[in-house]
């Protein structure tokens, strides 16, 4: 399927979307209505939990904030339901980004169980509230107008509900396609993973915390002024797990995910409720939940990522535009051959009364390949970690580039210049290589958030896109640019990792036992990447445990044992030196 065609199939659906005020019943509509106000409310969660992998309970919550805010302004005071609109999204963003700065830092199931605190506890303020009617709620909440036009039946709030789900679908695949949307996708690899691209995870789950938020506010500004009545019950945090639910029917990964996952839960409820009196007479409304919950395991069964993913295994795949030729991107000016770049100095790091650095020091100079080596257990993972930031040293300083980067956060040390690769194999499967090595170019690049959304971010992006197939060519994977990661084999992926970290420009690569676990002919092919890398002036940093691989490669070696550097020299002068025949072979050869 083309990107034509594509268009094209989501015109029709537009058009038919157009036509159904005039084709469907009243109820249907009505239907439609909701299934559009929660697909809303899903969408924020899908880019939240599915995307970017922080699990929230506490949706409905925000939905509710956005409802009680303009319904509050609306009916209490008398204000324009606009108005009632721009004080749902400044709530609900405040609140967020409150919420947001004290729970997103937990992790696991403490950031989940956090999200359900808060919300019964906003659940309970709508109850207790005087000003917002505590349980009995707030009645008569004006219908929305544009002008004289009055949405106050449901076929005519039907296009403003529709027109902003399409809206806010069409803006958050924008997003999703930026600097910033891949970083959203990102976090779900883990903080290492996003603070060695040069991206700081905290600012964008808050951002897209409170991004998720605005979606519940609108979703409950249409609830309040549809219904034109709010009260505490749709906004209890079991809305939240129902909400989950959706998304989770839909497909978390995927946008279009909310909309099915909303329509199938809203219908599929709607029939229980009409078919399970006639089937059980006398049945309690308490069957319908044991129904309801068979049919939803049932699914999985056949369907455990969701609908949507489930359905496009059948369908023609989308082909991507490739990328065309751009101006470059800036970059870096690297310092002259032979100058020195990193200045290890007296590095030492604990693990309780685990020596795992002792007191190191070395330097590696502009243009050279620079072997750290050791047998397995000497420390070498550790003073890599130490050098990118991943770890701090108890003792000692580390400087590059003449600047004392010794206590830096990782993402600040990424963005100086200095990019890495991982022991292993550190990918986001579900992403393609194209936008795995893009991920490696976000500190070359600027679009925020807003510029993202709105494509105004597309001259950037066009350049950026341009660059990683470049990078993509060097390692021999552009053929295969649109494939998924995951579905690569270890030596390509190693490779990908590579391309990933050369796309940031680096003045520094150092690589993490790269040759760990490739077969010989997949080695061979790293060995001649790295010496072309060496040759157009790049210095790299290769931390390895396979002696044979390193050896040929490198200019110098510092060799590592039991946590303390054993020797520093030529490959030539390494391999006579006795102890570190010692330390491979157990003895003196």
């Amino acid at each position: 399927m083309s990107p034509l065609q594509l268009r094209l199939a989501g015109l029709g659906v537009v058009v038919l979307l157009a036509l159904a005020p005039a084709l469907l019943s009243a109820f249907s509509i009505t239907l439609m209505n909701f299934i559009g106000i929660y697909a809303i409310a899903v969408l924020g969660l899908v880019l939240l939990t599915g995307i970017g992998g922080m699990l929230s309970f506490g949706q409905a919550a925000f939905v509710g904030l956005g409802a009680y805010a303009t319904a509050w302004l609306t009916a209490k005071q008398g204000y324009s339901p606009w108005l009632g609109l721009m004080l749902a999204l400044v709530l609900a963003a405040a609140v967020a980004a409150i919420l947001g700065a004290v729970t997103l830092r937990l992790g696991g199931h403490f950031l989940s169980l956090s999200t359900v605190a808060w919300g019964i506890a906003i659940y309970y303020l709508f109850g207790n509230l005087p000003m917002l009617g505590q349980y009995n709620g707030i009645s008569e909440i004006p219908a929305i107008s544009i002008g004289a036009l009055s949405l106050a039946d449901s076929k005519s709030i039907y296009y403003l509900i529709w027109a902003l789900l399409i809206a806010a679908l069409v803006l958050a695949a924008n997003l999703l396609s930026s600097r910033e949307g891949r970083a959203i996708r990102a976090l779900r690899g883990g903080r290492v993973l996003v603070e060695s691209l040069g991206i700081n995870p905290f600012r964008v789950r808050l951002v897209t915390f409170v991004l998720s938020a605005l979606l519940s506010a609108i979703s409950g500004w249409l609830y309040a002024h549809m219904s034109r009545f709010v009260s505490p019950a749709p906004f209890d945090v079991t809305v939240g797990v129902l909400y989950l639910l959706m998304a989770m029917i839909g497909g978390m990964g995927h946008l279009a995910g909310a909309v099915v996952g909303a329509a199938i839960v809203t219908i599929l409820k709607n029939s229980i409720q009409d078919w399970l009196p006639r089937l059980a007479p006398g049945a309690s409304g308490q069957l319908e939940i044991v129904v309801f919950s068979v049919l939803f395991i049932l699914l999985l069964q056949r369907a455990r990522a969701g609908l949507v993913p489930f359905a496009l295994r059948f369908l023609p795949r989308v082909q991507p535009r490739v990328p065309i030729a751009e101006p470059a991107l800036d970059r870096r000016l690297r310092p002259a051959r032979g100058t020195p770049l990193l200045n290890v100095d007296g590095v030492l790091r604990r693990f309780g009364g685990l020596v795992a650095v002792n007191s190191v020091s070395f330097e590696v100079k502009a243009g050279e390949i620079l072997g750290l080596i050791g047998p397995n257990g000497a420390g070498k993972t550790t003073m890599f970690n130490l050098i990118t930031g991943a770890l701090a040293p108890d003792q000692g300083r580390v400087h590059f580039l003449g600047q004392d980067i010794t206590h830096q956060p990782q993402r600040q040390i990424a963005r100086a210049g200095i990019a890495r690769t991982f022991q292993h194999v550190k990918l986001r499967s579900s992403m393609t290589l194209l936008d795995t090595v893009l991920l490696g170019i976000y500190g070359r690049t600027s679009s925020r958030f807003f510029a993202g959304t709105f494509g105004l971010d597309r001259s950037e992006e066009n350049r950026a896109r341009a660059e990683a197939m470049h990078q993509l060519q060097r390692v021999g994977l552009d053929d295969r640019a649109f494939e998924l990661a995951g579905n690569l084999p270890l030596g390509s992926q190693r490779l990908l990792e590579i391309a990933r970290a050369l796309a940031s420009d680096p003045a520094l690569l150092v690589l993490d036992e790269p040759a760990a676990g490739l077969r010989a002919g997949e080695k061979a092919e790293l060995a001649k990447l790295l010496t072309l890398l060496k040759a157009e002036g790049l210095t790299i940093l290769l931390v390895e445990h396979d002696m044979d691989f390193v050896m040929g490669l490198v200019d110098r070696t510092v060799v590592m044992d039991f946590g303390a550097k054993l020797c520093e020299g030529t490959p030539a002068e390494v391999r006579r030196d006795p102890r570190v025949q010692e330390a491979y072979l157990g003895g003196v050869a």
